[in-house]
């Protein structure tokens, strides 16, 4: 990254592969970040609503402007054309644009992980 980093804050799903490939995006280029789990707190999905002017998750803000309802690969391409990035040829560990597989949901209906383990709440 040739410029200093901007401020980013990122409302995601718990468990999503939209959400997952905005990380693999954050991970790919080292970027800190700010994550709002819009699962896990409520008030951060109505804070993501009341910003973005729309219901729809990934949404990520970059120095106070909002990306409503994004792929890892839209925000990557969106961070490379506003030169906060210099574009890696470099593979994402994962898919930046696409939703979960039917297993995933399929586990995540049963109260599981995908990939494993149970969900668990704690408050």
């Amino acid at each position: 990254m040739s410029q200093s980093q901007p401020k980013i804050t990122a409302y995601l799903k718990t468990y999503c592969g939209w959400s997952e490939g905005v990380r693999a995006i954050m991970r790919k280029y080292d970027l800190d970040y700010e994550e709002k789990d819009i699962i896990k707190n409520p008030a951060f999905r109505w804070e993501m609503e009341q910003k973005s002017g729309q219901p729809l998750s990934p949404c990520i803000e970059v120095e106070g402007t909002m990306l409503p309802d994004v792929s890892g690969e839209e925000f990557e391409a969106w961070m490379v054309e506003n030169g906060h990035l210099e574009r890696s040829d470099v593979d994402a560990d994962a898919p930046t644009n696409a939703a979960c597989s039917d297993e995933e949901h399929e586990a995540m209906a049963r109260g599981e992980i995908p990939g494993g383990g149970k969900i668990r709440f704690v408050e």
